[in-house]
């Protein structure tokens, strides 16, 4: 009791009606798809994967790495320790004298510091940050920092010849919010 579908006994017989060369030729165009789709949806994008997935590696490496060291100076800060806000006033004045010199005022309210910067190098002022943050426990809380021109409201700039620009260090002007150690 076999039941036959019309669909299939139709399709039959038009494959039996080609002649034997039309038959391999769509037996060819089939395997063609066949094959086309094999490679766009199983082995395209699984060789796309194993060919991103040594740079995407190297990436996440990098990545690793910058955590610990982030995780590593967060445990050396934390194993510090704690400060009095007399003595990290101090602190950060003395630093800001003695690194910035004339290029930045400070100025102390409670347990906030401000630092006005006029032409300040860029490089000079990420050293202070990070001194300012290991010795007197200061915290940025606000920036608003703008970039000046290479020989701007230095303090000796006409006794020095003036760099071209290409080679000039860049200088910030603006203000830092500074959060002391709690009284």
């Amino acid at each position: 009791m076999s039941r036959s579908n019309p669909s299939t006994s139709a399709l039959g017989e038009r494959w039996q009606a080609l002649a034997p060369r039309e038959q391999r030729l769509v037996l060819a165009a089939g395997a063609l798809v066949s094959l086309a789709l094999t490679w766009w949806l199983a082995l395209a994008p699984a060789l796309h994967t194993l060919r991103i997935a040594g740079p995407r590696h190297a990436a996440l490496d990098g990545q690793l790495q910058h955590m610990q060291s982030l995780q590593a100076e967060a445990l050396h800060l934390q194993a510090q320790p704690r400060i009095r806000p007399d003595d990290a006033q101090r602190a950060l004045q003395a630093s800001v004298l003695e690194a910035l010199g004339a290029t930045a005022r400070l100025t102390l309210s409670g347990d906030r510091a401000t630092l006005t910067l006029k032409g300040t190098p860029a490089d000079v002022l990420a050293v202070w940050l990070a001194q300012a943050r290991s010795n007197a426990r200061a915290i940025p809380q606000e920036a608003h920092l703008t970039r000046s021109g290479p020989g701007e409201a230095r303090a000796g700039a006409a006794a020095q010849p003036p760099r071209p620009a290409a080679t000039a260090a860049v200088r910030w002007d603006g203000t830092i919010v500074l959060a002391l150690p709690p009284r």
